[in-house]
């Protein structure tokens, strides 16, 4: 996707399991440099512990922010906020005084929003649901944010609604994809497109998941997708995955935008592969054809070589049929010279959302020149180039998988901004 302009991300804002503060929604970050999630993620530690959030169903391993489950509204409107202070921090104004700023709120009229949920308000459905079987008509008193009175904030949309309306968001287009577990590339692709093409200066785009719900974890169960003990991505003793809460969102700019105001650049949005396989409900294509086709088209539209790509985040879910095909994937198209990193085993598998964390661990990593590691990896079960420990690298060129049920295959392409 060279043609256009050139996209790169100013701003982050990152919620998951590792951060012990994220359960306070009234401590919100200036930076996302103070986040416990890169620090703790970089040395190896993991998030997932052995929970029972719901007394009728069985206690099982889950990567939760807090004891009880979060609510999205209150995630959201909190990552919306700390991502556009993380854009604007360098220049040392509060949200509000950039927010009334007249330059801003003319960039506020040129900016879009993309932000997508695979679950979104799934948790306050429920709880109307039940209510309205056991008490019909009745308003249910514990649905947070008074969802049950406009019903219409638990839909789809809602998510995108709520970054909107925490930054006065209101003249560039509002979109809300939902592609399972791909949810966040596509979320970041989509807000690229609008950039590249003329139609926003701005995008907040990313995703952000609360999945933790009776039913989310009894169909999980079911399928048997979910593990026993852990998460262990890539490993031969590899079980499922662990449930996960979080998000991440990120402001995009026009690149001439970014350099306009002297912005901290975490690096490019380059290009993406976005296929499907149309094969089974959950199951991937045994033939990988599409998968692979993702990868192909990733890199055309990146421009870039196969060994230009210095490392992956992959989607590492730690089941057995996702963890096979991207390792195929790898050694067929890339090779075994990419430092491959996973970040489940610490941060859990947040569904929608994981995609959007994949890119934000994965501007962070090219920042930083340093590489996240694969947590809870003990007995690689691939011969590829897996990072035990977090370390420094010298990193220009980063591929982020996302692979979701059904057979939603999204790779997007970032690069290291010069």
């Amino acid at each position: 996707m060279s043609a256009g302009r050139e996209v790169v991300v100013t701003g982050i804002g990152l919620i998951t399991a590792l951060d012990k503060s994220a359960a306070s929604a009234s401590t919100v970050r200036t930076s996302v440099w103070t986040s416990e999630t890169w620090t703790r993620l970089m040395a190896g530690e993991s998030a997932i512990a052995l929970r029972q959030p719901f007394l009728d169903l069985a206690p099982g391993p889950l990567a939760m922010i807090a004891k009880q489950p979060m609510d999205l509204t209150k995630m959201t409107r909190r990552l919306a906020i700390e991502t556009w202070e993380d854009a604007f921090s360098c220049q040392g104004a509060s949200l509000t005084d950039q927010l009334s700023s007249h330059s801003e709120r003319d960039g506020l009229e040129r900016c879009g929003v993309v932000v997508g949920s695979s679950r979104s308000h799934l948790q306050q459905m429920e709880t109307m649901a039940l209510h309205q079987r056991q008490f019909p008509g009745e308003v249910p008193r514990e649905v947070p944010d008074k969802l049950s009175n406009n019903w219409l904030d638990s839909l789809a949309h809602g998510p995108a609604l709520t970054v909107a309306r925490s930054l006065g968001i209101n003249g560039g287009p509002l979109l809300a994809p939902m592609a399972a577990c791909a949810t966040g590339v596509w979320a970041v692709a989509q807000g690229a497109e609008l950039i590249r093409t003329g139609q926003c200066d701005r995008v907040i785009a990313g995703a952000v998941e609360a999945p933790i719900t009776r039913l989310t974890l009894a169909g999980f169960r079911k399928m048997g997708a979910l593990a026993k003990t852990g998460c262990y991505p890539f490993d031969v003793a590899r079980e499922g995955f662990v449930l996960a809460e979080g998000g991440a969102l990120m402001l995009l700019e026009s690149a001439d935008l970014a350099r306009q105001r002297d912005a901290r650049v975490y690096g490019r949005v380059l290009g993406v592969g976005i296929t499907n396989d149309s094969h089974h409900v959950s199951s991937f294509d045994p033939s990988y054809a599409m998968g692979r086709r993702a990868v192909e088209l990733c890199l055309a539209r990146s421009e870039l070589r196969a060994d230009a790509v210095d490392a992956i985040h992959t989607h590492g879910t730690s089941t057995a049929q996702n963890d096979r095909m991207e390792a195929s994937l790898i050694a067929d198209l890339l090779g075994q010279q990419p430092a491959v990193m996973a970040s489940k085993g610490a941060t859990g598998h947040t569904l929608g959302a994981s995609g959007a964390l994949i890119v934000a661990l994965g501007l962070m990593s090219l920042y930083r020149q340093e590489l996240v590691p694969c947590v809870g990896l003990r007995a690689p079960e691939f011969d590829l180039n897996f990072v035990r420990a977090g370390r420094a690298a010298a990193l220009r060129n980063i591929l982020g998988f996302s692979f979701g049920f059904g057979g939603q295959n999204a790779v997007l392409a970032l690069s290291r901004f010069e």
